[in-house]
């Protein structure tokens, strides 16, 4: 096992994986901008380098400080996390260059999955099912035209190099196709450099299900089983859980199979995700995501199992040790997570920016905070508006449900407008709990204004937090006061627990 790896990445992430490093007596190392100094994943490290800079391009994007961080503080290896440059196989083959592991999957698979249209031609040759469509590009309107007569109505047209909803559009007529088209290709080229779209058939009420694949390098892989992931806002996914409510347990053995072919196809190596769109009984390819997904979290609570453990063990090059059968085997209850996001559900999901002022945490039985807050932290539009997640895990589903709910309502993020209200809705909402919706689910609520009483209750909770601002005030401006209160300590007076307070949890 490694001695130090170093985590290039920042927020929930780069803690997740520290706190495994720190358990499996691994030491992490972390690296941050000059916005994230402060940061807790910084503080909770073995030790930290600083990138410099305050945007993404100048610190956790640039492949060759992260590398030389890596260096300098004696790392044997580099964990991506998600985002950033997790997914980008240059620097992968970098990594290696500089004679250090990657604990991801080898620069080959990682571009043979990370281009669309690639990645449809692969996994066709490998069997595995894709929605109708070209596996070409296409470069103009014409030929546009004419492979949607061969395909049918409706078509998407999609970036070939594209990802979180960006460079999609929906085409139901030929009347569409010239606007649809021009659009798609143009916002394809702004976010990710590249122009190229292709088509395949629009499939109606989709289910968005994907599945968690894990890879030795000595030629094993296994699945862990499916989430549901249909809940989503622009093609970004807000609720996801394990299992899901349509998979039964002959489903999963197909989905699973195809997903470590699809995997095995492409010589892939530590964990992976292979993404499915579910319609009227049929699943079809989506894409692989070639590293730790967001939602993981669902999948560990019902398999038992740490999936930061399991990709440090086998980048180490150690072997899985366990079957097919031994992973079902452990399969139990039902999970739930909910994305904390930093957004008004009830303006467009559009960023809230602000100064973290007040942060309670949900407890209980089997709940988990994914989060790298802390009171007096800047929510800035430098990085991605995900604050934390919320897991929460149950014997079944209508339990996870509810324990999700209690959960979200002892949840308390000050300063910030935060998605977690949307969530509570769509958890109150009947066909939810009946597990009827697909990826359109959201669009049909109406998230415009707050539930009758919402506006009542956030005037009361302003009011509330007003009070306990002036009174505070007023204690440290009084000499009698500050002797009063002078011999507690200062973690008493903290509202969290001694050892987040003794991390600067309460600063």
């Amino acid at each position: 096992m490694f001695k130090r790896i170093l985590v290039a990445n920042r927020g929930e992430i780069a803690l997740r994986v520290i706190r495994t490093c720190r358990e499996m007596g691994v030491e992490p190392v972390a690296i941050y901008s000059d916005v994230d100094r402060k940061a807790l994943h910084v503080r909770m490290a073995h030790s930290a380098v600083a990138l410099g800079g305050s945007t993404p391009r100048e610190s956790y994007l640039d492949m060759d400080k992260v590398i030389a961080a890596a260096k300098a503080s004696g790392s044997e290896a580099v964990h991506p996390g998600y985002g950033f440059l997790s997914e980008r196989s240059a620097f992968a083959r970098k990594v290696t260059e500089a004679g250090l592991v990657w604990i991801g999957p080898p620069p080959e698979a990682i571009e043979a999955m990370g281009d669309k249209i690639t990645s449809r031609r692969n996994m066709k040759k490998a069997g595995v099912p894709v929605v109708p469509g070209l596996v070409d590009p296409v470069d103009d309107v014409e030929r546009a035209l004419a492979a949607a007569e061969e395909i049918g109505y409706p078509i998407a047209i999609k970036a070939a190099a594209g990802g979180g909803g960006k460079g999609i559009r929906l085409v139901r007529s030929k009347d569409e196709m010239a606007t649809a088209f021009r659009t798609a290709s143009g916002e394809a080229l702004a976010s990710f450099g590249d122009g190229r779209v292709y088509m395949e058939r629009y499939v109606d009420e989709p289910r968005h299900i994907e599945v968690q694949v894990l890879f030795d390098k000595h030629g094993l892989g296994v699945h862990f089983g499916e989430r549901e992931c249909s809940i989503q806002r622009r093609h970004q996914k807000l609720i996801e859980e394990a299992p899901s409510v349509v998979v039964d347990d002959a489903l999963r053995a197909k989905m699973g199979e195809i997903a470590v072919r699809a995997g095995a196809a492409v010589g892939y190596q530590n964990a992976g995700t292979v993404e499915f769109l579910y319609s009227k009984g049929e699943f079809y390819f989506l894409e692989m995501n070639t590293r730790l997904q967001v939602e993981h979290p669902v999948t560990e609570m019902v398999y038992g199992v740490d999936l930061v453990r399991e990709q440090l063990r086998v980048a180490a090059g150690e072997p899985l040790g366990y079957t097919q059968g031994d992973v079902l085997a452990k399969k139990h209850g039902w999970s739930i997570e909910v994305r904390i996001n930093a957004e008004d559900p009830f303006n467009g999901f559009v960023p809230s920016i602000g100064t973290i002022h007040n942060l309670r945490a949900p407890g209980g039985p089997w709940v988990r905070l994914d989060a790298a807050l802390y009171r007096g932290m800047e929510v800035s539009l430098n990085y991605d508006p995900m604050l934390a997640k919320l897991i929460v895990w149950a014997p079944d589903r209508d339990a996870a449900i509810e324990r999700m709910k209690r959960a979200l309502a002892e949840l308390n993020v000050g300063g910030v407008r935060t998605s977690a209200p949307a969530a509570l809705l769509v958890l109150e909402e009947e066909r939810f709990v009946r597990g009827q919706f697909d990826t359109h689910f959201l669009n049909h609520m109406d998230l415009a204004t707050p539930r009758k009483g919402e506006d009542v209750l956030v005037a009361a909770a302003s009011a509330i937090h007003r009070h306990l601002l002036m009174r505070r005030k007023a204690l440290r401006t009084s000499d009698s006061s500050r002797a009063a209160w002078g011999t507690r300590s200062r973690a008493s007076l903290s509202p969290y627990p001694a050892h987040v307070a003794g991390n600067g949890g309460g600063q």
